[in-house]
């Protein structure tokens, strides 16, 4: 059994055919839909990158593993897919993002040097790194964003792309009257970028995970990362023009959300990002480049699994296809991703289980609350073990594919961490505070903000948009309370004890009177005679005077 867990970076979870997209067709998405169950209701632990994949690679919440941004390091000892999957005789490899920042300081401080393996794996998240590439290499007059080398910058050189960043100058830019058309500014998106498409980001990574696999023996989890379709929005032809201003749909937003907003939800809707975002001609560029980018991983996709039925791998690997996270393009007055509307925290979530147990549920569509995190769960049981569920706090995703109705949780939750954003200076919050949480139970969602803000409350019965904050105008105070009970009934869950599983527990308990360990006894006869056995019997040498004399 092998496991090849794809990922797309900022993927919109209902910008695919499977998911009833009206003009964006994925046949591919849907060819491993029609072999497994799509997750129709999977959230993410957080709605933006770096803090949403390390929840997906601990199986963990996000205040339970720390990193909480982008950059903050995943802290050394954090357990991870690696660490749970190879102690079941599986590798773990990653070919792709992860957006993981070392604990430099923590490994420093253990003497782990980078250079060695289980050093490596505690910079790479755990993983043992084919090729890693967080695909962002922006350059500006401070040096690259990323310090590290790019493999793709290099295989880009070797294919006669010259420069020292072409990443930049080729891949994520077009050209218009002999100058370079950087993908950076959204004018730019409609062209072609100036890169044969073999030689893109995405069709490179999917060669890649063709040479892993084709050089792998041993069972392994693949963690195929792609960098599309995030931005910069651009893509090379055909997919350029493949869609147009004809396919754009109206943004999902209403003047009611500008109404006297939450002071939170304002300040990311008066940001640049949102700013560029509410012009229709931004979206007119954008979402057409967005559409051609998901077209060609959906392509790539299709290449990946033309292989695995070719060489028979598909026998015998479970495919994962999910997101770390979606992408606002203009909808609630937003752009990109961070809050906790359905188009940011809500992604595609599609898993094909090859084994016999999972026949009865081919082509189905599964309506359950689904987090990130039951995606390491799952992993760990379907490489035969036992979830450890003192430190992976999703559950498997298994039964719902062998047809079983397991109990199931009734809420999800997602967090996320201003505190290094402009956002938190434009409120004048502490660091400490610049902190919100979801808790969302199918219908009702409510948003709790530190910093003695009131929450937000929607009603996606009633308002499936999210247009109306229910907790603006009062009236909903029990259902509010409610949701607060869920959120302190998770904020109350067990999630640092991770190094006693119950069953550790259950050992350690009377383990000390068996070795002799007998306080506060009265006259022993409340033990039984064999835990007294060692203090009994006749005194060999007597020191004192006889107390029975």
């Amino acid at each position: 059994m092998n496991i090849l867990f794809v990922m797309y970076d900022q993927l919109r979870f209902d910008y695919l055919s499977c998911a009833g997209h009206p003009h964006l067709h994925t046949p591919n998405f849907d060819r491993v839909a029609a072999r497994g169950v799509r997750f129709a209701n999977a959230y993410v632990q957080s709605p933006v990158c770096g803090a949403s994949r390390m929840s997906f690679y601990t199986g963990r919440y996000v205040s339970s593993h720390g990193a909480q941004w982008n950059g903050f390091p995943l802290r050394v000892g954090e357990m991870t897919l690696g660490d749970h999957l190879r102690k079941l005789g599986m590798g773990c490899w990653l070919i792709g993002k992860t957006h993981m920042k070392a604990d430099a300081e923590g490994m420093a401080r253990l003497g782990l040097a980078p250079d060695t393996e289980i050093g490596a794996r505690q910079a790479e998240c755990g993983f043992d790194a084919w090729a890693r590439d967080d695909g962002l290499w922006g350059e500006g007059p401070d040096g690259f964003y990323d310090a590290k080398r790019s493999p793709y910058n290099e295989y880009l050189k070797s294919k006669g792309y010259d420069g020292t960043n072409p990443w930049a100058d080729y891949a994520n830019a077009g050209v218009e009257d002999g100058e370079i058309a950087s993908g950076w500014m959204f004018q730019n998106a409609d062209k072609p970028a100036n890169i044969r498409e073999e030689d893109s980001e995405t069709p490179w990574l999917t060669g890649e995970a063709i040479r892993f696999i084709e050089a792998t023996e041993e069972p392994w989890c693949c963690h195929l990362s792609y960098i599309k379709p995030h931005w910069p929005y651009i893509v090379p032809a055909p997919y350029h023009a493949m869609y147009g201003a004809n396919h754009v749909p109206a943004a999902t937003r209403d003047a009611r959300e500008l109404d006297n907003p939450h002071p939170v939800l304002n300040a990311f809707q008066s940001n640049k990002i949102a700013a560029a975002f509410r012009q229709d001609a931004v979206r007119r560029k954008v979402i057409p480049a967005y559409m051609g980018l998901i077209k060609q991983c959906d392509d790539q996709l299709g290449r990946l699994l033309d292989y695995l039925d070719e060489t028979g791998r598909a026998d015998d690997t479970m495919i994962v296809l999910t997101s770390d996270h979606g992408d606002y393009l203009g909808d609630h007055w937003l752009g990109e991703k961070d809050l906790f509307h359905e188009p940011s925290v809500r992604i595609p979530m599609i898993v094909c289980d090859p084994r016999a147990e999972a026949d009865a549920t081919r082509g189905t569509t599964c309506d359950a609350l689904v987090e990130s995190i039951d995606l390491a769960a799952t992993f760990v049981e379907a490489a035969g073990g036992t979830v450890p569920d003192h430190i992976i706090e999703g559950r498997s995703l298994l039964p719902w594919l062998r047809g079983e109705t397991p109990d199931w949780r009734d809420y999800v939750i997602s967090e996320y961490d201003y505190s290094v954003t402009p956002m938190r200076a434009a409120l004048d919050v502490s660091s400490r505070d610049a902190r919100m949480f979801m808790v969302f139970d199918g219908r009702w969602k409510l948003i709790h903000f530190e910093g003695g803000f009131r929450p937000m409350l929607f009603d996606l019965e009633s308002d499936p948009d999210e247009y109306d904050d229910l907790a603006k105008a009062g009236g909903h105070e029990a259902e509010i309370d409610r949701l607060y009970d869920l959120l302190a009934q998770w904020g109350r869950r067990m999630s640092q004890r991770v190094t006693r599983s119950e069953a550790d527990l259950d050992a350690m308990r009377g383990a000390s009177a068996r070795k002799g360990i007998l306080p506060f006894l009265t006259d022993g006869s409340e033990v039984p005679d064999e835990l007294t056995v060692k203090y009994r019997g006749p005194a060999r040498q007597v020191y004192v005077e006889d107390e029975g004399d």
